[in-house]
């Protein structure tokens, strides 16, 4: 069997980190078991789908590295719905209703006043139809069926169909609702998978009786417990936390996906440079049911941990000029962010500006300033230079390498000295501790 799985968004706004981490799970899963990673715009609302979302799903994808193996859109699939609908109708297994909201809204106040589930009633075989109204249409489900499904993350799931209402699957007007379509594209595209958030799961309920009335198989599904903030909720500031704001931030795609791969799973999130690690260890069996915290902080983190790990080649086009190889490699371990490198070319070539000296650091920087010029800067400077200036005035540790580092970089913290220094051009060093 050939592994396909899909991400459905609707182009009704922009990606986030929830729906993110569904796209994710379904890539890593297809590209596991060698399969296929299709996307499908859900742009049955014609109203409120937008071209800019859609270019926006593709672009966001393309970012953090997760390629398509095919695109559909329900848009240009009417035609099949409304074929499939017509088999479903004759066969008594879509049923027209034509209560307003109002009306079930106050049955559903009744029910619930008596202790009763609020479940939609069928009305009576023959029941007249209201002229002059429009119906909306209902899947009928088979009460005789209980509905079961092993979850590849919640395991043996159970549904008493005769507890669940009929779910309405096209709209008075004529036009779709979620249901339905999903199921006939499922069918139609081969989708062996389906990963979602654990949201869905009564929607799965009904929808397994749908493939089974339209005569295909279910696919395998995977319901996922959805993320939560650190306070343990699903905040307003994580549902709206898109790609665009995040690139602002400098976080680097690999960072995203490695978190992201990782949350709620019994693996550890780790710093990884490529996806290979994470398409090899995806396991649903390993997914917990506790919900998922995404915490921006650890994100940032992540990222901090990649870059200290990633090559000059994956960024050279995002660095100034002035920041070579042997600078970026002196340099990362102390960088959030790849745009955080512009501010050490200030550093390497100046201008510069070091804070005052301490009057008690004056004896290191003088034997500095003296011992620098004839030292070899092509041997190991920094080593020369401390070594020298130890053997002038008997200062070590602290007092010794703080005022040097402040005289070279006007920084209290940063890369390793021995590093640093061959990397700023001797005649500046020089000037530095001279003007120190």
């Amino acid at each position: 069997m050939t592994v396909i799985t899909r991400f459905a968004p609707s182009p009704t706004g922009s990606l986030h980190v929830g729906n993110v981490r569904t796209a994710l799970h379904n890539w890593l899963w297809a590209r596991k078991h060698g399969g296929r990673f299709l996307l499908r715009i859900d742009d049955t609302d014609l109203q409120r789908s937008k071209e800019e979302y859609v270019e926006g799903i593709r672009a966001d994808l393309a970012w953090l590295g997760l390629d398509i193996d095919g695109e559909e859109r329900q848009s240009a699939r009417f035609a099949l719905y409304e074929g499939e609908f017509e088999k479903l109708k004759a066969a008594g297994r879509v049923y027209a209703c034509y209560e307003t909201p109002e009306e079930l809204d106050i049955r559903r106040k009744i029910l619930l006043s008596r202790g009763l589930p609020p479940v939609y009633e069928r009305k009576p075989e023959g029941t007249q139809a209201p002229e002059g109204i429009a119906p909306h249409w209902r899947f009928r489900l088979d009460h005789d069926a209980p509905i079961e499904w092993t979850d590849m993350v919640r395991g043996p799931q159970h549904f008493e169909p005769k507890t669940m209402s009929d779910p309405v699957v096209r709209r008075a007007d004529g036009s779709w609702l979620y249901l339905l379509p999903s199921v006939i594209d499922d069918i139609a595209m081969g989708i062996s998978h389906v990963v979602r958030g654990e949201d869905h799961v009564s929607n799965t309920a009904a929808q397994i009786q749908m493939f089974a009335a339209l005569g295909a198989k279910p696919p395998a599904f995977a319901h996922e417990a959805l993320l939560v903030g650190t306070e343990g909720k699903l905040s307003k500031r994580l549902g709206s936390l898109g790609m665009t704001s995040l690139r602002a931030d400098g976080i680097e795609p690999i960072a995203l996906v490695a978190l992201l791969a990782r949350l709620g799973t019994s693996d550890p999130v780790e710093p990884v440079t490529t996806p290979a690690p994470l398409i090899e260890s995806i396991d649903f069996a390993r997914f917990g049911r506790a919900p998922a915290r995404f915490d921006e902080s650890e994100l940032a983190l992540i990222n901090q941990k990649i870059l200290h790990h990633t090559d000059y080649a994956a960024v050279a086009d995002r660095l100034p000029a002035a920041i070579s190889e042997a600078r970026w490699n002196a340099i990362r371990p102390n960088l959030m962010t790849v745009a955080e490198a512009a501010d050490w070319v200030g550093v390497f070539d100046g201008p510069f500006a070091p804070p005052p000296a301490d009057a008690a650091d004056r004896p290191v920087l003088d034997a500095a300033a003296k011992a620098a010029p004839s030292i070899d800067w092509s041997a190991d400077p920094w080593h020369s230079l401390t070594g020298a200036v130890k053997e002038r005035t008997g200062a070590k540790g602290r007092a010794l390498f703080l005022p040097l580092r402040r005289a070279l970089t006007a920084r209290d913290h940063g890369p390793d000295m021995a590093e640093l220094l061959p990397l700023i051009d001797k005649d500046e060093a020089v000037a530095r501790l001279s003007g120190a």
